[in-house]
């Protein structure tokens, strides 16, 4: 499992219309376009002094799967320019890693890497 991690930052003013865009416009069209591997995107957003962040965290199978969504250079960022007029910056370049633990609840899935036992799948995170 592949975790895309990207940030960029609006101001205070423009963080709501941002988060809208986002979610019935960005994440909406990255859905439709059902890339093979591609299992959903978190958002998380804060405050910092006079602007806010936000991070979008997208989960794929593999690298490859990633290409598919982003293109052969896949760490290039998609911001499209609707986004881009509302963010002050954001990340040219997305950052990507190999989940090792996926998140669980399952105190099972902590134990360490050189357990004996059969190793399991990670599950697949929910956006």
């Amino acid at each position: 499992m592949i975790c895309r991690m990207w940030h960029g930052w609006t101001s205070i003013a423009q963080a709501d219309a941002y988060e809208m865009l986002l979610r019935e416009e960005v994440f909406r069209g990255i859905a439709s376009r059902l890339t093979v591997g591609f299992h959903g995107i978190e958002l998380l957003r804060r405050t910092t002094g006079d602007e806010v962040e936000f991070v979008t965290l997208m989960w794929f199978d593999s690298i490859d799967a990633v290409r598919a969504f982003a293109g052969a250079d896949y760490e290039q960022a998609v911001v499209p320019p609707a986004a881009r007029r509302l963010l002050a910056r954001f990340d040219d370049r997305s950052s990507h890693f190999e989940v090792r633990l996926p998140g669980s609840a399952e105190t099972e899935s902590a134990r360490p890497a050189t357990d004996s036992a059969t190793p399991r799948r990670p599950s697949k995170p929910t956006p």
